[in-house]
């Protein structure tokens, strides 16, 4: 269900962009919004790894640092189905994990050094299983596709507002948009995108929440995780201070938003999945 959510949705923000563009420039904005989406596309799957490890100052770990993680990310890995990833050490205070990289065999799983402190081995472990979950179901690429789709739609949005000001008309024998087609697409898109992408999120979340629970056989483990997560968050610095990269995180870093503006489901929600599985094992 899950997947058949994200595919409809992707389908949805696609046909918004291919909107944008025929807004923006007629049959020409169609093929410049769908160049552009590439090409944003492109640079995100190739790039965007090493842009958000760098951001974070990530260190990667070399083989045999950190003996006891290694071990439980490879038990996961072997459940899965998965080559090894890299680990990395975040050097934050704010207890979350991440993982990132454009395929399984170039995949980085990331944890924070408060994560570490506050939750027990059992629960890191059961972080590393959703993290591991998202890189089996290929998530980095869904979000990368999400990504480019709405960079794109802010850039023709933006286009487009310049256009409404400049009085942009059409005449009868041509395809190009009016000033006010331009207008509602400027004010609309861009906010319905950002809806879409948040909703994408979510879907994923709740993914990995479930391979988590095949691969770790732990639902409670990472319901505990969550708890302490949520817990602890609002007292702790922030991850950064945009919220660019909250998807990739296990617990949202920007706590106190509404659901609907949110990139993850409702703790609350998670959590009882969670405890709904673990009593029914």
């Amino acid at each position: 269900m899950n997947a058949l959510r994200t595919v409809f949705l992707l389908t949805l923000l696609t046909l918004l962009l291919v909107w944008l563009g025929q807004a923006v420039g007629g049959r020409t904005g169609m093929m410049i919004a769908l160049a552009l989406g590439l090409a944003l596309n492109f640079f995100n799957y190739w790039f965007s790894s090493s842009l958000v490890l760098k951001a974070y100052g990530a260190r990667t770990l070399a083989p045999g640092e950190a003996p006891a993680l290694e071990q439980d990310v490879r038990e996961l890995c072997e459940a899965a189905g998965l080559p090894m990833p890299k680990l990395a050490i975040v050097p934050k205070s704010t207890p979350n994990a991440f993982a990132t990289g454009r395929n399984p065999e170039h995949a980085v799983v990331a944890v924070t050094e408060g994560l570490l402190q506050l939750c027990s081995r059992r629960e890191v472990k059961a972080v590393l299983a959703h993290e591991i979950s998202h890189i089996k179901h290929r998530d980095m690429l869904t979000m990368t596709l999400v990504a480019g789709a709405v960079s794109a739609i802010s850039v023709l949005a933006m286009m487009a507002r310049f256009g409404a000001m400049f009085g942009g008309q059409r005449s009868n024998n041509d395809d190009r948009p009016s000033g006010f087609a331009m207008l509602i697409a400027a004010l609309v898109a861009p906010f319905a995108a950002m809806l879409v992408q948040m909703a994408i999120s979510r879907s994923r979340e709740y993914a990995a929440d479930d391979g988590a629970a095949a691969y770790g056989r732990d639902p409670a483990a990472l319901a505990d995780a969550l708890e302490r997560l949520h817990a602890e968050i609002p007292h702790r610095e922030p991850m950064s201070a945009t919220g660019a990269t909250a998807h990739m995180m296990i617990a949202n870093p920007m706590h106190g938003l509404a659901n609907l503006f949110s990139t993850h489901p409702s703790p609350e929600k998670r959590i009882a999945r969670l405890r709904a599985m673990a009593a029914g094992r």
